[in-house]
């Protein structure tokens, strides 16, 4: 079950809220629900994360319990624990595969292939409950001695498969008390209805053109349709992945909590470092505080850190799908940070603004296709392509048989709430009324909020609408 079906907006999500609002154990409700919500979409591997909410409860007691080096001992093995059943039932398939390759070479025996089904949200869970782990031993957060609430943390349903990625000690005075209002729950709503949007709306319009561009056979590509596909798909990743989280942070706001913001205009960055502070926020700071540090950070001089950062991007690649493919799309943002850090930043300073704009948007561009394609070969062709070294000239697929009217308004909506553009105008308006007379700014006010409420109900409407239809209604990050 996905935020953008008719299952959960008109059945669980009514249904939920009711038992929500009208009961005092709400923490309860909402565990209960968080692992229906699980079961409908993975049954068979509810009680894996049933298993990883006690486990990692249990672990957290004696963490607290022992200050000592047995703590150390039994946060280690919680992190171990945590990591092997990530490795399992994500990469088991991936070892063996790659182990083979290399046996094949050497002509030595073969091991028996698995095909391992990835469980949903597997990633996010895991790393939350490492967090728990490590927060509590940092002493960031007390001990939960409540183990509803280490596994409402865990797999609370807004960000279970999808994130965004909780700490602990950010949201666990939050489980233990927190406020709802009916100011919470509208603002809830306009998150909500924004990221349902974000993804019917503009995320899905493009992706069917790039599924259909990436299925196109690599010798008929031509500069533009290699063109168009990675700029489709940077939109296409962008709003499924930022409108799932603005639903899920809506979905929080409903019910009381403050999730933590995912992106910030990441595509109007200068450079791939800041690049990596506006996307996908809080994997990169957990990256960051959880592995990065630890390492050293960029205390232990300059090699030291270059190779943290090229570690670090080598498993957030991983981290985001198995295939080798995805870590080398983490190398090359590794390669990247280290170059920035080795002095490609000062070079970069004395750039025009826009020169630095199209670098940064240019290298993650071309990153994109390594993230998409699902093989090196396929990456190859079409890098290849775009390069304007294709075999293709247009004539069996051309470019217009993909971006019809539908694809280039969602271009153009997608690039333009991409930039701060609509909210520096807002922000300008607010400015300019808020220095006329009382009567004025109401005026101007409740004139803003109606056109607000209009446009909100338009966007729910055409998204309903769309899935009544039935349109194409992929979720990218469902696989990680």
């Amino acid at each position: 079950m996905v935020f953008s079906s008719i299952s959960f907006l008109f059945y669980f999500l009514p249904i939920f809220l009711i038992l929500y609002f009208f009961t005092r154990f709400r923490n309860a409700v909402l565990l209960v629900s968080s692992l229906f919500f699980y079961a409908w979409g993975e049954i068979e591997y509810v009680l894996l994360l049933i298993f990883s909410c006690l486990v990692n409860y249990a672990i957290g007691l004696l963490i607290d319990a022992y200050r000592d080096r047995r703590g150390r001992f039994f946060l280690g093995a919680g992190i171990l624990l945590n990591i092997l059943i990530l490795g399992v039932y994500k990469y088991l398939s991936l070892i063996i595969h790659s182990l083979n390759s290399v046996q094949a070479l050497f002509k030595m025996p073969l091991m028996e292939e698995v095909a391992v089904h990835l469980p949903l949200g597997i990633s996010f869970f895991t790393f939350q409950a490492i967090s728990y782990l490590i927060d509590v031993y940092r002493k960031k957060a007390p001990v939960e001695k409540n183990p509803i609430n280490v596994a409402l943390y865990i797999s609370m349903f807004p960000q279970l498969v999808a994130g965004p990625i909780v700490r602990f000690s950010t949201i666990t005075r939050q489980i233990n008390s927190r406020s709802v209002t009916w100011a919470k729950f509208a603002e809830g709503i306009k998150f909500f209805i924004i990221g349902l949007g974000q993804k019917m709306l503009i995320a899905n319009t493009v992706a069917k053109v790039v599924d259909e561009i990436f299925k196109v056979p690599s010798q008929t590509l031509d500069a533009s349709l290699s063109w168009a596909a990675a700029v489709c798909y940077s939109i296409q990743i962008y709003f499924d992945f930022s409108g799932y989280s603005h639903m899920a942070i809506g979905l929080g706001l409903m019910m009381g909590f403050n999730l933590p913001e995912n992106f910030n205009y990441p595509y109007i960055s200068q450079s791939i470092t800041e690049f990596w502070r506006r996307w996908h926020i809080t994997l990169s700071t957990w990256f960051r505080d959880y592995l990065y540090i630890p390492l050293g950070g960029n205390k232990k001089g300059k090699q030291r850190t270059y190779i943290n950062l090229i570690i670090v991007f080598f498993l957030c690649g991983l981290w985001h799908g198995a295939s080798w493919t995805f870590a080398v799309w983490g190398l090359y943002h590794g390669v990247f940070m280290v170059l920035e850090r080795i002095g490609f930043t000062r070079f970069l300073l004395r750039m025009p603004r826009i020169l630095r704009h199209i670098y940064c948007l240019g290298a993650v561009t071309i990153g994109w296709v390594l993230f998409r394609a699902e093989t090196f070969g396929r990456a190859g062709h079409h890098l290849k392509a775009m390069a304007g070294l294709g075999t293709g000239d247009g004539s069996v697929y051309p470019l217009l048989k993909y971006l019809q009217p539908d694809v280039m308004v969602a271009l153009f909506v997608g690039i333009l709430f991409s930039t701060p553009f609509i909210d520096g105008i807002s922000d300008h308006v607010n400015r300019c009324f808020s220095q006329r007379t009382p009567v004025v700014f109401r005026t101007v006010t409740i004139l803003s909020e109606s056109l607000t409420l209009l446009i909100l109900m338009m966007i729910f409407t055409l998204a309903v609408m769309g899935l009544s239809a039935g349109v194409y209604n992929p979720f990218i990050y469902f696989r990680f």
